[in-house]
């Protein structure tokens, strides 16, 4: 059977196309990549970022770079939005997900220059990711998560890159008890770690670094509601939590009330302050000492409660209300009349406002078995204090992980280099054209590697040569070799000391493979997007074939047929 021309003049414009689209996605790829390249290791470079607002931020961390980079190319947007995944799942390893997913996709492109199908790449690539899962496994090992000394130094030894490095164990320290506090045994034997939402961090500008401290409690900024007369420091206060106002019910609608009389208006506000007092009862008949209310409060409420000799604050966030009853062991009530003596809190120690700077600090702390806490941050200016954080939320993410998954692989790009040479040894067994995306996939593994001696200023060709020699000794000896991201010296990590979670690289090398897999699959890129009607307001669109706009692409005809 004779194939028209013109199909097969189709058929070639298409793969054409589909190269092209493939060649655009992995050059973004490759671009974003190489932004990030020169932050990875402890000898890494600043990037001074200008935010929307003319603010200066300087940070050497991926995620943070990289949330401010604004890119137009959908792949680009798709490898940045890697790092916000990665940074969600594990909280930490977000410039090395990066720099491996570039690399990742710029290993397939000799491939893709061959004809070799996109399909045939990715059967290579998902083999190599269930193998290079498999040797991180066998290089894994447990360890005690109840050993303080050795949790600190895990945790020194991933954050040692990081700018707060400088100040020895005190990051370490703030991280592990603020994760130890949050911790939670859930029923089945599962722990539960939930730091985003327990585990508050408050800047205040001021002070040195040595005064941040991990609060076992709470602190929000608010002050009592009727300062002169409302205590302001208690100790062993009942609290009672409340998510409904203190104040006269107003109609849900628009609501009209016609009086005849003069004396109903009395009657009225008579009957309003009546309600109001039966709540206030309510509440006193329970004998609390602090009502916190995420709703308003009224003069009239505030005044019943003063002469009760109970503290209160109003308008609290939801967030903090949830982190005060986990902290107290209060239950948070909707409705005053549903009130009982097991939902007031009892576990606190102190509750007490200050002064800070110009700012009311409300502190509910000393409290006992609190699974909720505030990381309370000080440092010389709003800039310090930002970078702290960034470093104390990758800490966190790092003790969070090695509690719930108790595994370590050495570190130093040791990892990167024995997947590389464990795929490199296995892949004579893999038949057929997916071999050599198979080899590729080990080889764009040694980027981690060749990034660290890279940034410290080694000579890249030995120290990489040296390495490989290292790794290439029987019996799986030289698996714990690394560089020494300072010296650029090849070490053996176990006597350095620098370790990572297993639960980070693993997540780091699958996110990295799969994403590079998914964008290879993309052969077109289609806007779907139209421009604006061109017409002025209140004019009609004209018709017939003069109407048509040449510039005008209707998103329906640039789909393949």
């Amino acid at each position: 059977m004779q194939v028209p021309v013109a199909a097969v003049l189709q058929a070639n414009t298409k793969r054409e196309q589909g190269k092209k689209a493939q060649y655009g996605n992995i050059m973004a790829a490759k671009a974003v990549a190489d932004i990030v390249r020169t932050t990875l290791g402890p000898r890494a470079m600043l990037k001074m970022l200008l935010d929307a607002s003319g603010g200066i931020i300087l940070t050497n961390d991926g995620n943070a770079i990289l949330r401010e980079i604004d890119v137009s190319h959908p792949a680009a947007k798709s490898i940045i939005e890697l790092s916000r995944t990665q940074d969600e799942e594990v909280g930490d390893g977000t410039t090395s997900v990066i720099i491996l997913g570039g690399e990742m996709l710029h290993a397939a492109e000799p491939f893709l220059e061959r004809n070799l199908h996109p399909t045939v790449i990715i059967r290579g690539y998902v083999r190599a990711l269930e193998d290079a899962v498999k040797i991180v496994d066998e290089l894994a090992f447990p360890i005690d998560i109840s050993d303080r000394k050795q949790m600190l130094k895990i945790i020194a030894s991933c954050i040692g890159t990081k700018f707060t490095s400088r100040f020895g164990t005190l990051m370490p320290e703030l991280a592990l008890d603020a994760v130890q506090t949050v911790a939670v045994q859930a029923p089945g034997g599962a722990r539960e770690i939930d730091i985003k939402k327990y585990a508050k961090v408050e800047k205040l500008p001021g002070g040195s670094i040595e005064d941040c401290k991990v609060l076992a409690g709470v602190m929000f900024q608010k002050d009592v509601t009727a300062p002169g007369r409302m205590r302001r420091k208690i100790r062993k206060p009942r609290v009672l939590l409340l998510d409904c106002p203190l104040e006269y019910k107003k109609g849900e609608n628009q609501t009209n009330v016609e009086l005849t009389r003069e004396e109903d208006w009395a009657t009225l506000l008579k009957l309003e302050e009546e309600a109001v007092e039966r709540q206030c009862a309510e509440i006193i008949r329970h004998k609390p000492d602090l009502v916190i209310t995420e709703k308003g409060l009224s003069d009239l409420a505030m005044h019943f409660l003063t002469k009760a000799g109970i503290s209160a604050i109003r308008r609290l966030r939801k967030t903090d209300n949830n982190r005060i009853a986990r902290a107290t062991g209060a239950t948070i009530v909707h409705r005053v009349e549903e009130i009982r003596s097991s939902d007031i809190g009892t576990r606190a120690g102190l509750f007490e406002v200050l002064k800070l700077g110009d700012e009311f600090f409300t502190f509910i702390v000393d409290c006992e078995d609190p699974k909720a806490c505030t990381i309370l941050l000080r440092g010389a200016s709003k800039d310090v204090l930002n970078e702290v954080e960034r470093n104390l939320h990758d800490a966190m993410g790092v003790a969070r992980n090695v509690m719930m998954d108790p595994r370590l692989v050495p570190g130093g790009g040791a990892v990167e280099m024995a997947v590389s040479r464990g795929l490199s040894d296995r892949a004579a067994a893999v038949a057929g054209p997916e071999q050599g995306p198979y080899r590729a996939v080990g080889a764009a593994l040694e980027v981690i590697p060749r990034t660290l001696a890279q940034n410290c200023g080694a000579n890249i060709i030995r120290v990489l040569t040296k390495l490989r020699a290292q790794h290439a000794e029987p019996g799986n000896a030289g698996a714990t070799f690394g560089i020494d991201g300072i010296t650029g010296a090849i070490v053996d990590m176990k006597e350095l000391g620098v370790w990572e979670p297993y639960e980070v690289k693993t997540q780091t090398i699958k996110t990295a493979v799969e994403s590079a897999m998914l964008l290879l699959r993309i052969d077109d890129i289609v806007s779907g997007i139209q421009k604006k009607d061109k017409t002025a307001p209140g004019q009609s669109k004209p018709s017939g074939p003069q109407a048509e706009d040449p510039d005008q692409v209707d998103s329906e005809a640039m789909l393949p047929d």
